[in-house]
């Protein structure tokens, strides 16, 4: 049963170094839902502080929630839950250690994170943000079917996510250096996973010049 350890410090992939794009999709603000996945203290703690890729996450999800905020794009939380049965954990328990219930400090967020008054927060207890929530029922009740992904872990969440998000037909884009990862290899394997087969891999400063452009 893996444990994640104390996470090695890396560079954020910049856009030189982003797998080709399959698809020619471009996101719309009036499309389009910001999704941040599991930004809280239990998951960002295991990042070095200080150094990257934490603190380009941490800048980079922060620019992301303030454009978002400007051009009117809904934004979301997708988070893990206090307390978890061994039945809700499922066949989870037997690749991750968890205790059955998350600290409230340890399932808190940032400050520089938090969600604000009108952002929706679902309780995430699988991989995917979709599994057992409401995340695709309000996505289609606001006439969205973009997702911009950013948080943790991009190979885990963030991947499968995206992957669900394209079999719901919503056009899923992950944010390269708005995720990290446990390792600099796991990070780069989910964005070439995600430019090949289920969507799109761009940097924030793409997103930022392009969203504006395309109200």
């Amino acid at each position: 049963m893996p444990v994640i350890s104390e996470i090695e410090p890396y560079p954020m992939p910049d856009a030189a170094e982003l797998p080709p794009a399959a698809v020619t999709w471009t996101p719309d603000p009036r499309r389009a839902v910001l999704l941040l996945v599991d930004l809280q203290h239990a998951c960002l703690d295991l990042f070095p502080p200080g150094e990257a890729p934490l603190t380009d996450l941490v800048r980079n999800v922060r620019a992301l929630r303030d454009l978002c905020a400007g051009l009117g794009v809904p934004v979301a939380y997708a988070a893990q839950p206090g307390l978890l049965t061994g039945e809700q954990q499922g066949l989870a328990k037997d690749f991750w250690r968890r205790s059955d219930r998350l600290e409230p400090a340890r399932r808190g967020f940032p400050d520089q994170l938090a969600p604000g008054p009108g952002d929706w927060i679902f309780t995430r207890r699988r991989y995917s943000a979709f599994h057992e929530t409401t995340l695709l029922w309000w996505l289609r009740e606001s006439g969205r079917d973009q997702l911009l992904i950013a948080g943790v872990y991009a190979h885990i969440g963030v991947l499968t996510t995206a992957l669900d998000a394209f079999t719901h037909d919503i056009q899923p884009y992950v944010v390269a250096d708005a995720v990290a990862d446990l390792t600099a290899a796991d990070h780069r394997q989910a964005l070439g996973y995600v430019a090949g087969r289920c969507g799109v891999t761009l940097t924030t400063k793409q997103l930022l010049a392009g969203l504006p452009r395309n109200l």
